[in-house]
Parts: C-alpha cells; structure tokens; sequence
C-alpha cells in the first residue's frame, strides 16, 4: 500500500505513541486534514478520497458520526475502508462498523495522517505560528527510520514492537513510499531513511541489499470467467483477456508490469485502471477480465468468493523483498542491529 504522495511533496514519516511502540516526532496535532484533503464525492484520486475518510473517522470515533460529518451514507465509509485495508495489506480498526477501535498500525497509519498535515501547512497556519524553537541539544531517543512499502511494514509490525520494548533507548520511525530500487537508493543517499526495503525481480545494480524473501504473483479472474474455470490457462488464452490494474502512479503497479513483461505474458494496455481495489473486485466478479497481484493482496483475492486463481501453463515471476542500509549503518550500531533482527 499504498497512497501515492504527488513528487513535489516530501515523505511523510509515520510516528505513534507509547502504546504502538513508536515514538512520536512532532507536536501533536488535531487530526483532521480536511484543510488540506478536502472530501467530495467527484475527487479523483480514490487513495486520498480514501485517507481523508480514515482521519474523519479516526476524528470521528465511529462510522456513523463520520458519514454525518461529510455527508454521505455509513455503508459507504465502512466501503472506502474496507478498500483502504485491502490495499494496504492490514487492518486499521476492529469492529469498524461498530466502536471502530484502532488496530496497532491503525494508530501508526493515523499518526502519518497528522504529519502529513504538517508537510504542508496553510498559508495562514504559518503565518500564525510562533517562530520554532530551538531544537533539542540531543534526543532522549535515538531514531532509526525504516523505508518499506506498506504491506512490508504489515509483515514487520509485531517485530517492530519487539524491538522497541527490548531497546527503550531506540525509536523506530516509518517511511512508506518506498517501493523500487531507485526510491530505496534516493532515500538512503539523503539519509531520509536508515534501512529500506524495496520490491526487486532479482538483485539490482547500484545498490548493494540483500534477499528477504519472495512473493508469487499470481492472476486472478472471476470464478465465472471461462479462464477461471480452465485446467489450464496458456498465453494465447491471456492475449485475448482483458487486464485490470492499478492505476500507473501506484507503486506496486511498476514492479506487477515488469514482472508480466519478464513473463512474456501478452497483455494489450489495462481495460481498467484503479486504486480502489473494491472496483477491482466487483470487475473481477462481473468478468472484465483478469488481475495481477502478489503479497498480502493476492492471499485477500485467494480467500474472496466469486475470485479464483489462474492456473497458469507457464509460472509468472517472483516479486522479491530487499532489503539495503545507508551508507552510514557502520556507525549507529542499533541500525545495524535492527536491520538483523528483522531476518530472525
């Protein structure tokens, strides 16, 4: 997952509170970036529709007075979540449709929302503020920042947590809008991140990482489309199948195209292009075609009714999980640290 930042914005760092076993960076701040995201109906980008409607709810307390807020129907907020947890590979509130109590990462995803606000402050916000006051002569905590995309932070939160309550002198923060080798080298080169995983198709130049482990892709179609129901599915049969996909800004869409073309899989340009993966379901189960996905993701489509996996002739390429340290590890111990305990 994952919420693509427009370039000229910069990282958004996640930071919690003692209860996530992430410390928090920053003044606290009301949550509530509708001055920044403004929520209407026509707005475009499904990923930001979809954020801004998580913080009205976090704001909120539940669905209910949330859809009361921005106007709309309770069935429609509880419908962007569950979109916004399908892409980001975990859960961020228990019983949603009811007290919608935070999950763990919930609380961490909330806490990039209230940064984010501070990324880009109104203009009348800064004229307001009082001028910043000095910065601290050494922190109480040193903080290493962790770079992955979103799903690899799902599969790292537990040890994450682990981590901080073995290490109280340690703060881990998160960066996730890394997801390609060049985000990975950018971020490190500029010290915006101390570790970063990144997804690979095999050991890139330039950077030196290592292997984590690997995700197979998979396609998936509508378990009434003739492929779904074939013992075999060749590539003569996909030429003809229209594509689903996510839209071309999205960071996994770079590494599920260059894995289809590694594949010789001779898919014509995307039918349908979509960040909102609840649309991608509902196309699947309609039959538009088929869908290519690895990871948390695809192990969501797998369980899903009405979606089956192909059963490919021919295996597609595994998405790797790298991972790399900046240039300066050597010299802060519990990066290094961090970066092996993350393999146990």
């Amino acid at each position: 997952m994952s919420y693509t930042r427009p370039a000229e914005e910069r990282p958004a760092i996640i930071a919690g509170d003692s209860s996530t076993g992430i410390a928090l960076r920053g003044p606290k701040i009301a949550l509530n970036p509708a001055g920044h995201f403004l929520y209407h109906r026509a707005m475009s980008s499904p990923s930001l529709r979809q954020l801004d409607i998580f913080a009205q709810m976090v704001a909120a307390g539940d669905a209910a007075r949330c859809a009361d807020t921005l106007g709309i129907a309770p069935e429609e907020v509880l419908r962007d979540m569950a979109a916004l947890e399908l892409r980001l590979g975990y859960r961020l509130f228990d019983d949603p449709a009811g007290e919608a109590r935070l999950t763990p990462a919930g609380r961490k995803t909330a806490q990039a929302m209230t940064l984010l606000t501070q990324d880009a402050p109104l203009e009348a916000e800064r004229e307001a503020q009082p001028p910043p006051s000095p910065a601290p002569t050494a922190p109480l905590r040193d903080t290493i920042i962790l770079a992955a995309p979103a799903p690899v932070f799902g599969h790292f939160q537990d040890a994450l947590a682990a981590f901080e309550a073995a290490n109280e002198d340690i703060a881990i923060a998160l960066d996730l809008h890394v997801h390609n080798v060049r985000d990975a080298a950018e971020a490190l080169a500029a010290g915006r991140a101390d570790i970063a995983y990144f997804y690979a198709l095999e050991e890139p130049a330039g950077l030196q990482s290592r292997y984590g482990w690997s995700e197979p892709l998979s396609l998936y179609a509508g378990s009434g489309h003739v492929l779904a129901r074939a013992d075999a599915v060749s590539r003569d049969m996909l030429a003809i199948t229209p594509l689903l996909a996510m839209e071309p800004q999205n960071g996994v869409r770079g590494i599920v195209d260059a894995a289809l073309t590694r594949g010789r899989l001779p898919f014509a340009a995307p039918e349908m292009e979509s960040d909102n993966m609840l649309e991608i379901v509902a196309a699947l189960r309609d039959g538009a075609g088929c869908f290519a996905a690895f990871g948390p993701l695809a192990r969501d489509l797998g369980r899903m009714s009405g979606i089956r996996r192909l059963a490919l002739e021919i295996p597609l390429p595994a998405v790797e999980i790298r991972q790399a340290v900046g240039p300066h590890a050597a010299a802060k111990p519990a990066v290094e640290a961090l970066a092996e305990f993350l393999f146990l």
